[in-house]
Order: structure tokens, then sequence, then C-alpha cells
């Protein structure tokens, strides 16, 4: 009983990393070398203040396309809850200012074993899988085909687009549906706050902060104690900054409490480049 909740733990945890950042292949890593880099971040993770790890995340953006990738490595006192290490790139389209994934690999090596999958999208919805993985549990909810229309991957998701205002409420209202290759579940966003946040090396200023409700639709054993522990809670937050020169704000911090305390992704590094950046974020309104 004790190795089978234990497993249940680390899914779930996976599923978190995923969502917030799932934000896992080095700055830069699979761009092309004359793509510009328009937003380079570094983000520390701490479970209960300690450290257990570091996540990188860069993403391209050119006029249709951009190219989103991640790595990180967790491991320590606490890697019962979150280890290993991974990566993620995704390939996409902007299309009328919304950001359309077109494929999707994520690599993902821990104490269970090595797993890559690769995700294939098309107009919104789930083409393909090829999951070179091992076998999910089958005592799983099955993830049906109705469930993988309008759908996004988390680093894609992340990145939400912003017309005018930054801060304002709408940017928080909306929910984020989310396919991670086997896992399919919702983020639903509402506004809590305008707070600020000064970033050791790039952004300092002023963040919308936006609640956060986890519902977890499949791909998940339905007696999970941790699913059932998060799913509803009202104390999860996303912290967003604008990234300068675009139309999208981005992760700066989040905040999810877990059965023995709160697992935080805090930025170190949150800059915009290339020539596309712009210095300083835009006044609040």
């Amino acid at each position: 009983m004790a190795s089978r909740f234990t497993l249940r733990r680390r899914t779930l945890c996976k599923a978190l990393v995923a969502c917030v950042a799932a934000m896992i292949g080095a700055a830069g890593a699979g761009a092309g070398a004359e793509a510009p880099v328009n937003l380079a971040a570094h983000y520390a993770i701490y479970m209960t203040h300690i450290h257990v790890g570091e996540l990188t995340w860069a993403v391209d953006f050119s006029d249709q396309t951009y190219l989103a990738s991640a790595n990180g490595k967790a491991s320590g006192v606490f890697s019962v809850l979150i280890s290993g290490e991974g990566s993620v790139t995704t390939h996409g389209a902007i299309v009328g200012g919304q950001l359309i994934p077109a494929s999707v690999t994520t690599s993902v090596t821990d104490d269970e074993g090595h797993s890559e999958v690769r995700t294939t999208f098309e107009d919104g919805a789930v083409k393909k899988v090829d999951d070179k993985g091992a076998p999910p549990n089958p005592d799983r909810i099955r993830v049906t085909p109705d469930l993988l229309r309008h759908v996004a991957d988390p680093l894609s998701a992340m990145l939400i687009p912003v017309d005018g205002d930054v801060f304002a409420h709408a940017n928080c209202d909306k929910t984020l549906r989310i396919y991670d290759g086997r896992r399919r579940y919702n983020l639903a966003l509402s506004y809590k706050r305008v707070d600020k946040m000064q970033v050791t090396q790039g952004y300092s200023g002023p963040v919308l902060v936006c609640g956060v409700v986890l519902r977890a639709l499949a791909g998940y054993n339905p007696d999970s104690l941790l699913v059932r522990y998060l799913a509803g809670k009202t104390d999860l937050e996303l912290w967003f900054a604008p990234v300068a020169g675009l139309p999208v704000m981005a992760p700066v911090r989040a905040l999810m409490p877990t059965l023995i305390g709160t697992l935080e992704f805090r930025a170190t590094e949150f800059e915009p480049a290339g020539p596309q950046a712009k210095h300083g974020p835009p006044p609040p309104h």
C-alpha cells in the first residue's frame, strides 16, 4: 500500500510540474541559430522553503510561429514527492494572437525509468500520440477522443495572450484546457489581485495573481488521494508578468499546497531578449 501511494503522489506531482511550466529543456535548446530568444527564464523549486530543483525555459517568437523549450531537474530530501529530470519542446503557430501547438516532445527520466512522448496537434485537437514509455496504469480513467479537442500542451497554455491591459481581471478569468501526452486536466483561473515581485535578474514590477482550481478529467487513477485532495482547492496561485515587447504574459511564480507543505516555483531570471525586447513593464491601469 505504501509503495502504491508513493507512486500516485509522484504521478500527480509530475502533472503539477507540467502544468506550471512543464517547463522542462535548456534555455535555447532546439532553437534555430538564427532565431531570436524572446524570453529566457530560470526558476527555483522549493518545498516548504527548502530548495529541491531548478527549471529553465526559453521561448522564440516569429511573426507566425513559436518555439518553447525547457528543462529541469529536481532531487533532494523531498525526492519522494518530486525527483528526476526531463525536457519539453513545443513547436506551434500564432493564429489570431493565439498560440496553437503543432508538436510537443516530452522526455522524462526518474526512478521509475525513462519515458518519451511525442504529441501531434492539428487545429487545436490531438491528432496522434506516440508514447514510448511504460504502459499507463490500467486503473486510470481513460482519455476519450472528446476530451482531446480544443486543448493545448502545458508550455503553450502557460503563455497567455493579452490584449491591452496586462493586469485586467479578464486575463485571469479563463480555463486552460491541457493535455500533457497522458493526462487531461483543466486549470480554471480566476482573478485574485495585482501584486508586486522583484526577480533577481530581469523583471521587477507588478504581477497579475490568478487563483487556480485543478480539475483532473482523465489519465488519473480515480482513487488517487492527492487528486482528491487538490481537486477543487482554491488556494493554488499562478503569478504572471508581462513579456516586454510581446503580447503575452508568462508565469513568474506558482504556489501549490500539498499534504506536507507548499510547493513553490519562483523565477530567479525573467528577461526578454532579441530585437523585439523592450525595457520596463507596462504600467498597471
